[in-house]
């Protein structure tokens, strides 16, 4: 892929190494578009990028270079377009905190370096521009191809990975990223986690005693009607044929409750019981 500017010069080296400060040179440019043109490269190798493997939008841009850490290899052919050189085609690998089940089927947690898009202009494949670039990465960033996981990769991706790595056997995973038997098998202990089990759901915990301690506050600056007592009221026992035993059987209030009869001793009821006659006999016959 040409473009109307000088690639030679915006990208020194045969293979650049980019990240989010998209400088290719080991200084920055004295020129202030060649940031803006290294964009342009981007943005237009991550569209055709898209447009061979059918998404709906490019996976790879300079603005979302710039806005995580992943790393971008950026291949050139300069003696290519009179000199000014061409835009072979680019491989972007980043690390990824993942969800993989091993060959087990048990959930292991891990955060490997993994292939995020990979892509080499139509006219210029089967040259062996692809391998090349795939072999700069992997002395780069000291790492087995096995060792990787690889995002959504096509077909035609799984077939250069069989062919000049020998990866066959992939661990099927539920998510779109493949790894291969020798993830699981030459990773140390400390690279995967075994994923923590999931709570279950509705779990409810008792309160504890300062939960406690502050319901029983919040009832005490209720007024009368609203407050809830914790512990249920005992009942003096009624004898069945009483009248109130039905209706405390299914709620009463406090009004309908029988007020307890003083207790009178015998001695001063039987005074009373004979003044009361007295008075009512005098009455009778007209004594006041």
């Amino acid at each position: 892929m040409d473009f109307p500017f000088d690639l030679s010069s915006l990208f020194p080296e045969r293979i650049s190494v980019l990240d989010h400060n998209l400088c290719a040179a080991r200084k920055p440019h004295g020129r202030p578009e060649a940031q803006s043109q290294t964009a342009t490269v981007i943005d237009e190798l991550g569209k055709a990028s898209a447009k061979a493997q059918k998404l709906p939008a490019p996976i790879t841009s300079a603005a979302k270079l710039q806005a995580n850490r992943h790393y971008l290899y950026l291949l050139k052919d300069g003696e290519r377009n009179g000199g000014r050189g061409v835009a072979v085609g680019y491989l972007k690998v980043g690390y990824k905190k993942l969800f993989l089940l091993d060959q087990r089927g048990a959930h292991v947690e891990t955060e490997p370096l993994c292939v995020l898009d990979f892509y080499v202009t139509e006219s210029l494949q089967r040259h062996g521009y692809g391998l090349e670039l795939f072999h700069f990465m992997l002395q780069h960033k000291k790492v087995e191809p096995e060792q990787m996981a690889y995002d959504r990769p096509s077909m035609k991706f799984l077939a250069f990975l069989e062919k000049h790595f020998e990866l066959q056997h992939s661990v099927p995973q539920v998510n779109n990223f493949v790894v291969f038997e020798g993830f699981f098998r030459n990773r140390s202990a400390a690279q995967l986690r075994k994923a923590p089990p999931k709570k279950p759901e509705g779990e409810i915990k008792p309160y504890s005693l300062m939960e406690r301690e502050a319901v029983r506050e919040e009832q005490k600056a209720l007024p009368w009607p609203f407050i809830r007592s914790t512990a249920v009221p005992q009942s003096p026992p009624l004898a069945a044929s009483s009248p109130f035993s039905r209706s405390l059987s299914v709620g009463s209030s406090p009004s309908h409750t029988p007020h307890p009869q003083p207790h009178i001793p015998p001695h001063l009821a039987d005074n009373c019981r004979t003044k009361r006659t007295s008075s009512l006999n005098r009455s009778q016959l007209g004594f006041h």
